[in-house]
């Protein structure tokens, strides 16, 4: 048995091998006893109980590593924050809305018993990033950033001891700018980019993300009519235009022109399923830098992407009613719900001169089956096997809701040109009576009056 492990240990060995210990293992210099019915090797040991440094991470005790301590980041002489105070920023109207007025102040907090700045700036800035560049890893072609308004709120240099000092600032947005959209090609952002440099050289940054909202007023139901030729179905629908993403509308439906009557037989048209659901087109041209113009044939060109997702559906095999004898053919009419998924994601409709582009509409998919009648009052009749899908869309517009919210300038008191002329007030000077002399009624009356003691 020892040879079987020792050649399985180790496949080639030499008839006589030297039993003396190395010099570099001094736990091997016992003496092996030639009469020992059990003789001991070094490849036994290793091979029943392996290694010492195996033994030992077997017991689990290993041999702690001394690291070094974690670096530590330098600290900043001051912190800066922006508080906003006004209400959200919401365009009320479309693109010649008045804007939003916003105001907030500056803090800046100094840890350090005082701090000296020689520049304390900030920029509103909007930033339109594609998600399908011309070059994909060129920053230029991915980001379009500009400016809108400028803060110096220090022209030199300044010491601010420690605490926290305010600087206020307000602005007015104009209305005619896109509101922040995430869509599936393209970024629109605003924010607020602080920059602050000491005296030392320091520099101290912020970025504060603003989010810009559009509501638009509600108006009334729009009413669309659509003619499905060869045949006589005519389809009116009821609906309105504002949908907003959270919350259901009403869609009305009703189509004519079921029944065509001839002398002795009837063709009628019955709903089997009407599907509807509601999508969301995107479209926006991804500009590419002077460097990469070449790509697109030259500056100020660009390539143009699209993408069309469903944000909502639905589809219903009952729910309406039908009366082949109503005047005019015949009528089948209902009403349902329509509603954007609690997970579609939509995004409001926006047309920014950037390229970016969002649109919604609705689109109904009615099947409906012909059935062929004798006689004009037939109640029995015979399916004739052939359908049509009657496929109609509307436009749709996706906006936030406005809520009690009203446009700044509506907030405002009146200027004084604006106040109109007071009423006219009363005299203030007492004349005597110049009239004829009035009755002096009795003394009796006068005491009954209770004038007279």
């Amino acid at each position: 048995m020892p040879s079987r492990i020792l050649s399985f240990g180790r496949s080639h060995l030499p008839p006589h091998r030297d039993t003396k210990a190395r010099p570099d293992h001094p736990e091997d210099l016992t003496d092996i006893d030639p009469a020992d019915p059990k003789p001991h090797s070094a490849a036994m040991d290793f091979l029943h109980f392996g290694s010492k440094e195996k033994r030992q991470s077997g017991s689990g005790h290993t041999t702690p590593k001394h690291k070094g301590s974690p670096s530590m980041a330098p600290t900043k002489a001051a912190k800066i924050d922006i508080l906003i105070e006004s209400p959200p920023c919401v365009f009320y109207g479309g693109t010649n809305s008045s804007g939003a007025l916003f105001s907030g102040q500056l803090r800046l907090v100094v840890t350090d018993p005082e701090v000296r700045l020689m520049s304390l700036d900030m920029d509103l800035k909007g930033n339109t990033a594609t998600k399908k560049p011309v070059a994909k890893d060129c920053p230029d072609c991915i980001n379009k950033t500009s400016v809108l308004k400028s803060w110096s709120f220090i022209t030199e240099q300044t010491t601010y001891p420690q605490g926290t000092h305010q600087l206020p600032f307000s602005y007015l947005l104009p209305g005619h700018l896109p509101a922040t959209t995430h869509s599936s090609l393209a970024n629109i952002d605003y924010a607020f980019d602080v920059k602050a440099v000491t005296t030392l050289a320091d520099t101290i940054t912020h970025h504060y993300p603003l989010r810009v909202q559009r509501a638009l007023q509600p108006n009334p139901e729009k009413q669309s009519v659509r003619i499905f030729p060869p045949t006589n179905l005519t389809v009116n629908v009821i609906h309105t235009q504002i949908i907003h993403p959270i919350g259901s509308f009403l869609v009305q439906f009703r189509m004519n022109g079921v029944v065509t009557k001839d002398r002795d037989t009837q063709i009628r048209w019955r709903v089997r399923k009407l599907d509807w659901r509601i999508d969301e087109h995107t479209r926006n041209i991804s500009p590419a830098c002077p460097k990469h113009a070449h790509k697109v044939g030259g500056e100020g060109k660009g390539q143009q992407h699209e993408d069309i997702r469903m944000i909502g559906n639905g589809s219903l095999k009952k729910g309406w009613k039908t009366d082949f004898d109503a005047v005019g053919g015949g009528q089948i009419e209902m009403e349902f719900p329509a509603a954007i998924r609690s997970n579609g994601n939509p995004v409001c409709d926006v047309d920014s001169p950037t390229g970016l582009n969002v649109t919604h509409s609705l689109i109904l998919e009615i099947i409906v089956a012909e059935e062929h009648a004798k006689g004009m009052n037939a109640k029995h009749t015979v399916p004739t096997g052939s359908a049509r899908v009657l496929r109609t869309q509307f436009k749709v517009v996706v906006t936030e809701r406005g809520g009690l919210g009203v446009s700044w300038d509506e907030e405002i008191p009146p200027m004084y040109e604006d106040v109109p002329i007071s009423p006219p007030g009363y005299a203030t000077t007492v004349t005597d009576y110049q009239g004829e002399e009035l009755p002096v009624p009795p003394e009796e009356e006068l005491e009954n009056m209770g004038i007279r003691d």
